[in-house]
């Protein structure tokens, strides 16, 4: 036991790497154009289409996919299928944990997050901020429960939409990077 929990514990040491090399100023400028313009769009969209009817094409997780789509380009995780099916397979989850576990939120919030990336593994589809768009359809405001299952169409399948056109015209504009790498 005691040399167990030694190798348990040596592990989260760490490695002597130090931290990763710092990206070009080139990628960081394209990285801030990309997520400006996506972020953008999502919420130009929103505003001016849906302002009124209680819908929210923005939420947080679009953040963290924008951080994907346009600071880790090439990442696997940023890739159109992870990023569409990652969030529509998410809200999915979301959304039925909400209408199943509601009168236990500790056990909604837990189980919606822990499907996600359970079903993202098995879809081949994992998109990290997809754990946010499953934890949004519980912790989310009445309006977000009040949409149902309209929250995995609207939001979590159209903000990503814009959010990966954005990425297609943005990500092939400098000859430093190339967006998808891969589609399906």
């Amino acid at each position: 036991m005691k040399a167990w929990l030694r190798q348990y514990l040596g592990k989260m040491r760490g490695t002597t790497r130090g931290s990763p090399p710092r990206v070009s100023n080139e990628e960081i400028i394209w990285s801030w154009i990309g997520s400006f313009l996506g972020i953008a769009a999502v919420a130009w969209t929103g505003q001016l289409f849906f302002q009124g009817y209680d819908l929210a094409l923005m939420i947080g997780s679009f953040g963290a996919s924008a951080v994907l789509l346009y600071g880790a380009v090439r990442s696997p995780l940023a890739q159109p299928r992870n990023l569409l099916g990652g969030h529509m397979i998410s809200a999915l989850v979301g959304v039925i944990c909400w209408k199943l576990l509601q009168e236990h939120p500790w056990l909604a919030q837990s189980a919606a997050v822990a499907t996600a990336i359970a079903l993202m593994h098995v879809t081949r589809t994992l998109h990290p901020p997809g754990g946010a768009t499953a934890l949004i359809a519980v912790i989310g405001s009445r309006e977000i429960h009040d949409l149902g299952f309209y929250y995995v169409l609207m939001p979590a399948t159209v903000g990503p939409l814009i959010l990966l056109a954005v990425a297609l015209l943005v990500n092939n504009l400098p000859k430093s990077r190339r967006y998808p790498e891969i589609w399906f």
